[in-house]
């Protein structure tokens, strides 16, 4: 699979910030009204030139200075203040983050903080040096704050099919407290997202990085298929690999043979992979290998930026669909208690990302007809074949259901998607896409989990063929998790799969939240590494976003499909 790679080198750089004696520091009555002439200059004060450059400021920035009467912030009686030497350290630190220090000032920083003797000998340059650093840290400050809580892009603005919630900050606020408080390094760290798996997945993003320190790891090439027992002149380059990704102790063997060591560790790999665990180097498994660990680096710090647009709280007990993972996960107390494959969109017809509550199960339902399916595929073999209706126990109703209407009393050649004279849904049965239950978390995308009657998807390693709605493995295991405080006789009854004939709605005693969402990276229950394919080029969309600022009249979702068409797919 192809991804854009943004390869990152870390460099560590230890700067001192060098006390200026205090007779050269100009007087901070001198630097305010340095600041307020700037600004007064541009009152729109969305660009200014700071150290010689256009730098485009955060947009709370004059207001920031405004509030104080364009007091400095960061100044001391040797220049930068102790809370503006944390925030540097912060930003040199924002890699960790998946982030980029350069993108928060610190290349434009970094030169203002050992100021020149000529600097220091004329009044003039030091006062204007003191308050372009000032300006350049008071930036740095909210666009670090907004993007470590809010993330560096709103989904909900970039991307169709993702309704996010995150958090929002006031950041002119948070900056303001900081500052009288001396707290910018714990405030900071406070907007960090404070879930485990965002802290397993940055833990992770280290180790990769330090791995990257050794260099790229091997490339295999390309050959016959290679199962356990046998003889391949690639195993010493296999086991290189395997070592390099963690998969493999070190092993002191050069010979040919593929050894149930070797054969165990690339089991390991491909259960990392979401690929067949089964020991044989095939295609798949040798593109995963393959796969750039410049890239796998980038795509954790592109799943850290996911974890930036969830709320500060995901419930103490919720359902989690790992759509790219193709799963379901039952969490209390951030645990998982259950877990099992799920059927998601197609390529064509994704399955959305956002969250909701799930509030009732119901059995034996019924399948309405989405307008989609019945528009582009119902609808004209209806129109060929009426009697294709009884035939696939379908019905038409209308007034909310409760009106069956028959299908010999339409004129079906004058109905289109517009006119269709009710709601098209199929009976309950052994036919019903839905199979014998449904579970409903109501939302904008009418979306939902259910049964399935076709069993044999679940065995698939890409499981992306519904129209939207999520097919779950194992619905009366959920059920029975979900409803065990039940103690209905009929519940029991249909619990234990024998079926009413009509649909029955069981409500929850409490609604639990659900949250649809799409990781292509993260870190599992025993601290391993995960990776999947970005079966919905949303990495990419991500990448695109990332790399390049919209125009005004351009959203980032437009300009995501205009980078994929740019390189061919």
């Amino acid at each position: 699979m192809f991804m854009l790679q943004k390869t990152l080198l870390v460099v560590t750089a230890v700067l001192l910030f060098p006390a200026v004696p205090a007779s050269a520091v100009p007087a901070t009555g001198e630097v305010r009204a340095e600041l307020q002439h700037l600004f007064e200059a541009k009152p729109a004060a969305s660009i200014l030139a700071v150290a010689g450059r256009a730098v485009a400021l955060h947009p709370d920035v004059l207001l920031f200075y405004r509030q104080r009467n364009f007091q400095p912030a960061w100044l001391g009686d040797s220049g930068v203040s102790e809370q503006g030497r944390s925030l540097v350290e912060l930003l040199r630190a924002a890699g960790a983050e998946g982030l980029c220090g350069e993108d928060y000032n610190l290349n434009r920083i970094d030169p203002l903080l050992t100021p020149s003797e000529e600097i220091l000998r004329h009044s003039t340059f030091a006062v204007s040096w003191l308050a372009n650093l000032d300006i350049l840290l008071t930036d740095a400050f909210l666009r670090y704050a907004s993007d470590l809580a809010e993330g560096r892009i709103d989904p909900n603005r970039a991307f169709s099919g993702w309704r996010a919630r995150p958090r929002q900050i006031a950041p002119v606020r948070l900056l303001t407290y900081a500052l009288e408080k001396g707290r910018v390094k714990q405030v900071l760290q406070g907007l960090l997202p404070p879930h485990p798996g965002y802290f397993a997945l940055r833990a992770a993003l280290a180790d990769y990085r330090q791995r990257w320190v050794g260099g790229e790891w091997p490339t295999i090439p390309a050959g016959p298929i290679l199962r356990p027992g046998t003889n391949d002149p690639r195993l010493p380059l296999l086991r290189e690999r395997l070592q390099a990704g963690g998969d493999l102790k070190e092993l002191d063997r050069k010979d040919l043979f593929y050894d149930p060591a070797t054969a165990a560790a690339l089991k390991t790999f491909q259960s990392r992979h979401g690929l067949k665990t089964d020991g044989v180097l095939g295609p798949d498994t040798l593109a995963a290998l393959n796969v750039p660990l410049a890239e796998r680096i980038r795509q954790i710090e592109l799943n850290l930026e996911r974890w930036r647009w969830l709320p500060k709280s995901l419930g103490a007990r919720y359902l989690m669909v790992n759509i790219a993972d193709f799963s379901l996960t039952l969490l209390s107390d951030g645990q998982s208690v259950l877990s099992m494959p799920v059927v998601v969109g197609t390529p064509y017809r994704k399955t959305p990302v956002f969250s909701g509550r799930l509030r009732y199960l119901e059995f034996s339902p019924y399948w309405y007809v989405p307008p989609t399916i019945l528009r582009e595929d119902l609808l004209p073999r209806i129109r060929s074949n009426p009697a294709l209706l009884g035939q696939r126990h379908f019905e038409i109703v209308a007034g909310g259901g409760n009106q069956v209407i028959a299908p010999d009393t339409i004129d079906w050649a004058k109905v289109d998607p517009e006119t269709f004279p009710g709601l098209l849904r199929q009976q309950p049965g052994p036919w019903n896409p839905l199979g014998r239950i449904k579970f409903m978390f109501p939302n904008r995308y009418a979306v939902y989990l259910h049964d399935t009657p076709d069993r044999g998807l679940f065995a698939r390693d890409v499981r992306s063929f519904s129209s939207g709605c999520i097919r779950i493995a194992r619905p009366f295991e959920l059920a029975s998790y979900l409803l065990a405080d039940g103690d209905d006789p009929q519940l029991r009854t249909v619990l234990a799969e024998r079926l009413p004939a009509v649909p029955v709605r069981v409500d929850l005693a409490e609604s639990m939240p659900v949250h649809i969402l799409y990781w292509t990276a993260w870190v599992d229950d025993e601290g391993r590494v995960q990776f999947r394919d970005d079966v919905y080029w949303r990495d990419l969309d991500l990448e695109i976003a990332l790399e390049e600022m919209p125009g005004e009249d351009e959203t980032i979702a437009a300009r995501a499909e205009r980078g994929r068409q740019k390189i061919g797919i």
